[in-house]
């Protein structure tokens, strides 16, 4: 097991890492929580099917309440939060009550909301059961989307613990696996040049990753996720970094329509986009070609699905989170492992659709 502990201006709270970790979260919730009055676990279809039964069994004799949500983005609109809401007033869940988010990152992104907004805010635990959770469960961003843009609606909420239990990884297919993977090559580069590397010259089949290669990785993207949001947790200066890919990325999911794509397959298409950028503007250093051929080979798409109008893309880039007043910013790098936010005309991005 390794503890990782995650600063914020807010909180200060833990990430626990490894093989069956989940065990310790009753004796967590008995220390944490001494007046501790109910547990409603937010869950959805896929994973409460895998792995449901393997959290109660661990809870015992507590009682949980289960919520289910639809599984992927059909979890995170306002019709399944207003359900989760009505089902914890429903089931009396008061202010000495928890909320534990157990799934990838709809799921933590739906009940992280949901605990935020309850009687003005609850505790609530992450247990994710995606790599591409090892990104989102820590930070405390927290959110549905709109049909007029990812994340839209949402709140910065920190939770109380994060329980990362590898052994619920094993049943990933494999275009989960690729999604989480897309961020942690993201955390290597916008922080660590030699991480980079080491993930060049190790990881090359993701349906071969070992126990340790997965473990290491996930750890070293959390503690590259801390650097960035201890910092900053509420996203006004170097948290933005952490968007790299995610300004076309999440163009991409909402044109596609949410679930079409995975969110970090169509942030890698993001994270190649940005690469060309950095070259293009501000001379960024690097074989990119050589990029898009490591991860082709890991199974990624590299290039935007041809039905996306560019028009249609820009639009929806126009209403990140990061533009303002309208005018598009990216995240580019001026080398690896140094990140720059930056405006880009509309014309420039044009141009350089057009030869992507």
């Amino acid at each position: 097991m390794e503890t990782i502990q995650i600063q914020t201006e807010s909180r200060q709270y833990p990430v626990f890492v490894g093989e069956g970790i989940r065990r310790e979260l009753n004796t967590f919730l008995t220390n944490r929580f001494p007046g501790l009055t109910k547990i409603l676990i937010i869950t959805d279809e896929t994973v409460a099917k895998l792995h449901l039964e393997k959290l109660l069994q661990v809870l015992k004799p507590t009682e949980p309440v289960v919520f289910t949500a639809p599984s992927g983005e059909k979890a995170k609109t306002f019709d399944v939060y207003y359900e989760a809401l009505s089902f914890a007033l429903a089931n009396h869940l008061d202010r000495k009550s928890v909320v534990l988010s157990f799934g990838g990152g709809a799921v933590g992104d739906l009940t992280g909301f949901v605990a935020s907004s309850f009687m003005r805010g609850i505790p609530f635990i992450q247990v994710p059961t995606t790599i591409l959770a090892h990104d989102s469960a820590v930070g405390g961003k927290v959110a549905i989307n709109h049909p007029l843009g990812k994340n839209m609606i949402g709140a910065f909420y920190q939770p109380e613990a994060v329980f990362y239990d590898l052994e619920l990884l094993k049943t990933l297919p494999i275009h989960e696996i690729r999604s989480g993977f897309s961020e942690v090559i993201k955390h290597a580069l916008i922080s660590d040049p030699s991480f980079y590397q080491w993930l060049r010259s190790n990881i090359l089949d993701l349906n071969a990753l070992t126990r340790e290669q997965l473990s290491d990785s996930l750890v070293k993207g959390i503690k590259i996720k801390n650097k960035f949001v201890s910092k900053d947790e509420k996203e006004t200066g170097v948290r933005a970094f952490l968007n790299l890919g995610h300004t076309l990325g999440h163009a991409i999911e909402a044109e596609s329509g949410y679930g079409k794509f995975t969110h970090g397959e169509a942030v890698m298409i993001g994270m190649i986009f940005a690469l060309k950028l950095s070259e293009s503007l501000l001379g960024l250093s690097f074989n990119t070609g050589e990029f898009i051929d490591w991860v082709t080979q890991l199974g990624y798409e590299t290039k935007i699905p041809k039905q996306l109008s560019f028009e249609n893309l820009i639009e929806r880039m126009k209403q990140d989170k990061k533009s303002v007043g309208n005018v598009v910013r990216f995240v580019l790098l001026e080398k690896v492992g140094d990140p720059i936010l930056q405006e880009v005309a509309e014309e420039i991005i044009w141009q350089e659709l057009t030869k992507f």
